[in-house]
C-alpha cells in the first residue's frame, strides 16, 4: 500500500479510502442497495488486510447504522490508533428543525452522537457534508474550531461546494485563528471534470488534500454502456440518477474511450477509470465504494496503473463541460 500525507498535514493515509455508504442497515433509512452488518464485514477485514488505513462514512448514512458498523469492525480487525477515521455532518438525521445542517447546536449535537456510534474518542477527520445556507459561515467554524480543540477530531474537511465558498471558508478560518480545512471532498470523474476549473486548482495552491468521492461514475464507467445490468443500486439510487446524463454522446464517447485503453492493457476498465483518477493533481485518495469481492481488488490494482500521457490524453479527448451536479 502507498500511503500520503493529506494536504500540508503530517497525517499519513493510504491512496486508497474506502468508503463506507455501501453498508447500513436499511430497516434504519439506509439505501435499499446497502449492505447489512453480517454482508459488509468482509470488506473491512480485506481492507485493512491489503493496508487500507483510511475510512469514511457520515452520520445521515442509514441512520446512522453505518458509523456503528465501522467502529465495530475496526475494534474486531484493528487498533484504533492504526487507523483514520473520517465522518461528516449536515443532512439529516431528525425531523425537528435543527436536526440537520451546520449550527453551532448541530454541530456540537452531531459530534456527539457520532463518537458514540463510532464507539471512539474521537474521529481523525470531521468533515462538512455540503455548504450550508442558512447558517453564517463563521458560526460553523467557529463550532468546528472548538470540536478540534476539546479533542473530538484532530482535522476538519470540507466536501463539494463552490470554489468561492471554500476560499471564503479557509479565509474567514485564517482571519479569526480557527482550525483550517486540511482535506476536500469532491465529485470527480472522467465523466464529471468541472472541479478542474476552480476547485482543484485552489486546493493545489492553498495545500489541500483532495479526496473525491464516486470516482467510477457510480459503475457507469466500468462497462460499455449497453451492457450495465440492472441491479439494486441502479434501480434505487435516485441521486445517482441525477449526476450523469446518459444519454449525451460525449459521455458515451468517454466510456469507450476507457474502455479502449483497458483493451489495449488487458485490464478491467475500473482499474483504468480509477488509476487516471489517482494521477490527477492533487488528488490524494479516491473514495472508492465496494459491493463485491473484486471491487477492493481493482482499486488496489489501480495503485500500479501508471497510465501514459498518451492514454491520458486519449482518456481526456472526448469530454465536453457539464452542468454543476453534486452540490445537493
Amino acid at each position: 500500500m502507498q500511503y500520503v500525507n493529506l494536504g500540508r498535514t503530517g497525517l499519513k493515509v493510504s491512496r486508497i479510502c474506502l468508503g463506507c455508504m455501501t453498508y447500513g442497515d436499511t430497516s434504519r433509512g439506509g439505501h435499499p442497495w446497502a449492505l447489512n452488518e453480517q454482508e459488509s464485514q468482509p470488506y473491512y477485514k480485506v481492507a485493512l488486510e491489503a493496508g487500507i488505513n483510511f475510512f469514511d462514512t457520515a452520520n445521515g448514512y442509514s441512520g446512522g447504522s453505518s458509523e456503528e458498523f465501522l467502529g465495530r469492525a475496526i475494534r474486531q480487525y484493528a487498533r484504533r490508533e492504526e487507523v483514520v477515521i473520517a465522518t461528516k455532518v449536515f443532512n439529516p438525521v431528525r425531523k425537528d428543525p435543527n436536526g440537520r445542517g451546520l449550527s453551532r447546536k448541530a454541530i456540537l449535537s452531531e459530534i456527539d452522537a457520532s463518537l458514540k456510534r463510532l464507539g471512539t474518542d474521537y474521529v481523525d477527520l470531521y468533515q462538512i457534508h455540503r455548504w450550508d445556507y442558512h447558517t453564517p459561515i463563521e458560526e460553523t467554524l467557529e463550532a468546528l474550531h472548538d470540536v478540534v480543540k476539546a479533542g473530538k477530531a484532530r482535522y476538519i474537511g470540507a466536501s463539494s461546494m463552490h470554489a468561492w465558498q471554500f476560499a471564503k471558508a479557509l479565509f474567514t478560518a485564517d482571519l479569526h485563528g480557527w482550525t483550517r480545512f486540511v482535506s476536500m471532498q469532491n465529485h470527480l470523474n472522467l465523466l464529471y471534470r468541472e472541479e478542474e476549473r476552480e476547485m482543484l486548482r485552489l486546493c493545489k495552491d492553498q495545500g489541500i488534500g483532495v479526496i473525491p468521492w464516486s470516482p467510477l461514475a457510480r459503475g457507469l464507467l466500468t462497462r460499455p454502456w449497453a451492457d450495465e445490468p440492472v441491479t439494486k443500486r441502479g434501480e434505487t439510487d435516485a441521486y445517482g440518477k441525477t449526476l450523469y446524463a446518459k444519454t449525451r454522446d460525449a459521455d458515451h464517447a468517454v466510456v469507450d474511450a476507457v474502455g479502449k485503453v483497458a483493451a489495449a492493457r488487458g485490464v478491467p476498465a475500473a482499474q483504468v477509470a480509477l488509476a487516471w483518477v489517482l494521477q490527477k493533481s492533487p488528488v490524494t485518495a479516491p473514495i472508492i465504494g465496494a459491493s463485491k469481492p473484486h471491487h477492493l481488488g481493482d482499486a488496489l490494482a489501480a495503485l500500479e496503473l501508471k497510465l501514459t500521457a498518451e492514454e491520458v490524453a486519449a482518456l481526456e479527448a472526448p469530454y465536453v463541460p457539464h452542468a454543476v451536479a453534486g452540490f445537493a
